[in-house]
């Protein structure tokens, strides 16, 4: 099986608290993956890690086969959880920064998306509303063709009429070959479109693994397991 993300013995320390607890994953290549876990549980720091912006305290981790690092960012695309572009900015102008940054980033088929999510790339970010910020913030993201993309709590912040646009956005402007991981704590709004989930609690992993497999285990949704195993 090739990996896009791979962790061995993965420590993250803060000075208070311990985020990751020595966690190993393999992260199939080719699959929408759900990062699943409470507000807490270290889905945030596993994904800044992946994407360097944080160091690990002690164990690896490979984002395609690289340290993070300058190369593994260059080849994967990575969208926190809060929206981080410059508000005097109009949307055009994103569009713009983003093709001087990064050669993978198709210019074309992001202002197709902003087309169909009905959005002006005239328009200066600070006119939008919150949610509609987060969709200018993943068309950015989905823009780049990469083989990995990690998306932190993309639907987290959007009321539930928008979630379908943006998952529809994910799944349409993927390539088959590339992977996906969403962190969240709705997976019922996403349950539907995973092929493969990491459970994560208290910076543990507790269950890992095929959807359809432990669906077919369990006897349950992951919905109904994710309720089961986080049950307060």
């Amino acid at each position: 099986m090739e990996t896009v993300l791979e962790c061995k013995n993965l420590t993250k320390k803060y000075i208070t608290k311990t985020a990751l607890k020595g966690i190993d994953i393999s992260v199939p290549k080719g699959a929408i993956v759900g990062l699943l876990g409470p507000n807490g549980s270290g889905k945030t720091t596993l994904l800044k890690l992946a994407a360097g912006l944080l160091k690990p305290t002690s164990g690896e981790i490979k984002v395609c086969g690289l340290k993070p690092g300058a190369e593994s960012k260059a080849i994967a695309a990575y969208q926190p959880d809060r929206v981080y572009l410059n508000d005097w900015m109009t949307v055009r102008d994103l569009v713009q920064m983003m093709t001087d940054f990064y050669v993978n980033f198709n210019k074309d088929k992001a202002y197709e998306m902003l087309k169909t999510l009905k959005i002006d790339a005239d328009d200066k970010l600070k006119s939008l509303s919150k949610g509609t910020k987060e969709k200018v913030q993943l068309v950015l993201t989905m823009s780049r063709e990469v083989p990995l993309y990690m998306l932190d709590e993309p639907i987290g912040g959007v009321d539930p009429a928008a979630r379908d646009y943006i998952l529809n956005t994910i799944i349409s402007n993927y390539s088959e070959n590339a992977t996906v991981i969403i962190s969240t704590h709705l997976i019922s709004d996403i349950e539907s479109v995973l092929g493969y989930v990491l459970f994560l609690k208290e910076g543990n992993i507790i269950r890992e693994g095929d959807v359809d497999t432990i669906r077919e285990e369990t006897g349950m949704s992951i919905d109904t397991l994710f309720r089961e195993e986080f049950r307060c």
